[in-house]
Parts: C-alpha cells; structure tokens; sequence
C-alpha cells in the first residue's frame, strides 16, 4: 500500500544528547509536498532483538524481570539481543537458556516486529521454542529471573493479569496463540 508514496529527503542527522546507552539525533526531513520538520529518534544500532514464546507441557514458561523504565517486576517471555554473528534461532536458543535454565528442540519464527517505529528503529523477532530440555547458560542479569508455567489451553487469560502488560509480550502471545491455533 504505501509503495506509491515518496519517502521524505533527509537533509541532516546529528547527534545531539548521548548517555552510556543511548544516542539521541536529530533528523532534518523534507517531505514531498515541500513541509519540513526535525524528527528526534534514537540512532539506530542496527542490531535486532528476539522473544521467545517457550513452551513445555502444555504450558508456557514466562519469567519476572525488573523493568526500571515502570520501576516494578514485569511478567513476560525471555528475550534480549542479537549477539553479532548470530542467527535468530541461535540467539533465541541462548537467551532461552540464559533466562528461562531450556534449551530448545524446536523453534519456530513467527514474526518480526517494530516497537516505537517514529522514534526507533530496533526490530524483535518472536519465535516459539519446543522440545526444552534443562539446560542453563550464565546470562547478564543481575538477579536470578523467577518462572511459572501458564497453561496454553488458557494462554489468552495471561490479558487479565496486572503485571502481563508489555506491548511486546501481549503481541507475542496473540502471535503465539494463532499460530497454535492454526488449523
């Protein structure tokens, strides 16, 4: 649908706040009807990420994770970076054992999703796991990440709980919930 529209022309990006983490620029855009405006985005890394839906038993494995941006634990499904040098499936696999002490017989890509995209460019890929066997890695968290296992015959009632809020995880299990239920 939008192939027939001309993207803006960028005329200037300059960064113009940085922290430890972030880098903040400033995007100078022309658009095709002659308006121009300046944009703020974070830079681009151009690394993606990935979430894992794992299932094991007929149920999903979820963990709790401290969220400084809600300042509170969030419920939801392992996820983190694409290490350089690795496929999705490896980094899923990873970080499945990292965070969730499985590794993966089977895994699935579901989808690529974009979060934010006006003012990010990052890129998550979500992807079910089955077949877990134990199996844990050291990860980069500074806490150990608390499990349940949530029944997938009642996955979608995961909605109504107060700490499963995460656009990325609600996502995810709708993704998760048609691709089981597929046919």
């Amino acid at each position: 649908m939008a192939k027939h529209l001309q993207k803006p022309k960028i005329h200037n990006v300059e960064a113009i706040a940085k922290s430890r983490l972030f880098t903040v620029e400033s995007v100078d855009l022309e658009f095709s009807n002659g308006a121009r405006r300046l944009y703020e985005r974070m830079q681009p890394s151009g690394r993606e990420a990935v979430l894992i839906v794992p299932i094991i038993d007929d149920h999903l494995v979820l963990i709790y994770e401290y969220a400084v941006g809600i300042e509170d634990y969030e419920l939801g499904f392992p996820k983190g970076l694409i290490d350089p040098g690795e496929t999705v499936l490896q980094a899923a696999n990873r970080e499945l054992m990292e965070e969730a002490g499985f590794g993966a017989g089977r895994m699935d890509t579901l989808s690529k999703l974009t979060m934010a995209p006006s003012y990010f460019s990052s890129k998550m890929n979500v992807v079910v796991a089955r077949e877990l066997y134990p199996k844990r890695l050291q990860g980069d968290e500074p806490e150990p990440l608390p499990q349940i296992r949530w029944p997938v015959a009642d996955m979608l009632a995961l909605l109504n709980e107060p700490d499963f809020n995460e656009a990325r995880n609600v996502s995810a299990l709708f993704l998760a919930h048609q691709w089981l239920n597929r046919g």
